[in-house]
């Protein structure tokens, strides 16, 4: 097994059955075909929350709040300045922009705030928003997702974020985030984008309320489409999984979450999406939300890429997680896995430092 297609019922078969050393070494394997240069990549990227004010609602999140709370903003500019600043100082190039769905805020916001970004910052790349907020617009519009990342675009969108996809089940999204995109919009959203040569990624939250068949189908979902995207498309570029925190959160207080994962599970799944996922180049090990030691096992059981050092992340650690890394720290785990750190931009090219 090298890189072919493997069929659902194979796949959960492997995930139920197989031993992790034989997981971890096929998706070792697989990984070596893809990427035999030895590198891993990473990069330098700050995540800034648009605003925390959301409708959705959705029941594993502790981020975000009503647009009447005392603890409810909207970033200004001063701050989106300081903010940049500092992430070009310590040599990052990229926004991953995101927020709530927030009731006040339409299409016209985001295209003034994404011109205003890119007109005193030219060089920035914004990773902006995602499928559920580019679903929001267009419901508030009365615009198809079409209209809305076109006109996204030419404010300045460069990439499309695949936050909001947790697990792609009807069953799932009715229990942890019903007043959310249903599954099957999340696709038809990055179905769209991919039409319009986008760069995107693909993400999975998991192990709360869904089976192993489920996280399955939610890989399978992903890898479909990425067999649709048109020719010279780069689709996704990448698939990012991170464990379910639960401390304080909705869902942990329903009781319905039995068993939350362990470090063995997520190397188990990032090793079957290595396996499953034969069409998407590059799986991310989340650091941030497995820890450093836990991430490096990924490197050798599927995984070629660490992610950002994150300057700045608000939502999963609100709901426990506690980790982070500094460039160097990064560097240093990437190397002690016995790899070479490669930094790279969203695309996967190397990062090159602008030269003013």
């Amino acid at each position: 097994m090298t890189g072919e297609e493997i069929t659902r019922e194979e796949a959960v078969f492997l995930y139920r059955e197989a031993p992790l050393h034989l997981l971890m070494s096929t998706a070792n394997l697989i990984r070596k075909k893809l990427h035999p240069e030895n590198t891993v990549s990473w990069m330098v990227d700050r995540n800034v929350n648009i605003t925390n004010v959301c409708v959705s609602g959705c029941k594993f999140c502790n981020f975000f709040c009503s647009k009447n709370s005392d603890k409810a903003y909207v970033t200004d500019m001063y701050e989106y300045r300081q903010k940049i600043n500092e992430l070009f100082a310590l040599g990052g190039n990229q926004l991953l922009l995101q927020g709530g769905l927030h009731p006040e805020l339409g299409l016209k916001f985001y295209e003034n705030l994404f011109q205003t970004l890119k007109s005193e910052f030219p060089q920035l790349k914004l990773h902006a928003l995602s499928p559920a907020e580019i679903d929001f617009l267009a419901k508030k519009e009365e615009k198809s997702h079409l209209e809305i990342l076109t006109r996204l675009r030419e404010a300045g969108l460069d990439s499309l974020p695949g936050a909001g996809a947790e697990i792609l089940s009807e069953r799932v999204r009715k229990i942890v985030s019903p007043n959310k995109l249903s599954g099957h919009e999340w696709l038809e959203v990055m179905r769209v984008a991919h039409k319009m040569n986008m760069l995107t990624s693909a993400t999975m939250m998991f192990g709360h309320v869904e089976t192993v068949e489920e996280r399955i189908d939610h890989l399978i979902s992903i890898r479909e489409l990425q067999s649709e995207k048109p020719t010279g498309s780069p689709g996704f570029m990448s698939f990012i999984p991170w464990p379910f925190y639960d401390v304080g959160t909705t869902l942990e207080k329903t009781g319905l979450v039995k068993k939350l994962p362990t470090a063995i599970g997520y190397i188990r799944l990032i090793s079957i999406a290595r396996i499953v996922l034969h069409n998407i180049s590059n799986i991310q090990a989340s650091w941030l939300t497995v820890g450093p030691e836990t991430a490096s096992l990924c490197l050798h059981s599927g995984a070629n890429d660490l992610g950002s050092i994150m300057i700045e992340e608000n939502v999963v650690s609100a709901a426990g997680a506690s980790y982070s890394s500094g460039a160097e720290e990064l560097q240093e785990v990437i190397r002690k896995a016995g790899f070479t750190p490669r930094k790279r931009n969203q695309d996967f090219t190397d990062y090159r430092e602008e030269r003013t």
